[in-house]
């Protein structure tokens, strides 16, 4: 069972998640890697840290296998972001992990929503939020072409930091 690390966007341990996520994005999209690249850190740092975002990563033999972070969308919405699991580990439910945890941890930080866009050469990541939860802000039974938006409300947390 991988293991649940929240960590900076600068540690190393993230730097398959975005190399991943990178060529991913590039192959689906059909544009340069390089752009993709810069796309992926194109938001600093510190919107993916505490106290307004969090960034997890799931290790299994200290190798990440899984992560997602998230950002300050308002006063009251998280956005989630780079929702990734690695090709060799799909299947197995590391992508419903992230997104539970990503939840529990935006709950406890005070936010009442969570907004996401997702593109539309993703539907795993589709499939993964209208089966985790999340409201579509588009025709399901369309041919998707754009961006891809879902929301959903959060319960209010037991606990809280």
């Amino acid at each position: 069972m991988p293991e649940s690390v929240w960590v900076a966007q600068s540690d190393p341990r993230v730097r398959p998640l975005l190399a991943d996520l990178a060529r991913e994005y590039s192959t689906r999209y059909h544009r340069v890697l390089a752009d993709v690249h810069f796309e992926l850190r194109e938001y600093p740092a510190e919107h993916f840290a505490p106290p307004h975002g969090g960034l997890l990563v799931l290790l299994q033999e200290q190798r990440a296998v899984a992560g997602g972070a998230f950002q300050r969308y308002d006063d009251d919405t998280a956005e989630l972001k780079r929702i990734w699991t690695h090709r060799a580990h799909r299947g197995r439910g590391l992508g419903r992990r992230v997104v539970a945890e990503l939840e529990t941890e935006i709950a406890l930080r005070g936010y009442t929503r969570i907004h996401l866009t997702t593109g539309p050469n993703q539907p795993e990541a589709r499939a993964l939020y209208l089966a985790t939860g999340y409201t579509p802000h588009f025709d399901v039974d369309a041919v998707p072409t754009t961006r891809l938006r879902f929301s959903k409300a959060l319960p209010a947390p037991v606990g809280s930091r």
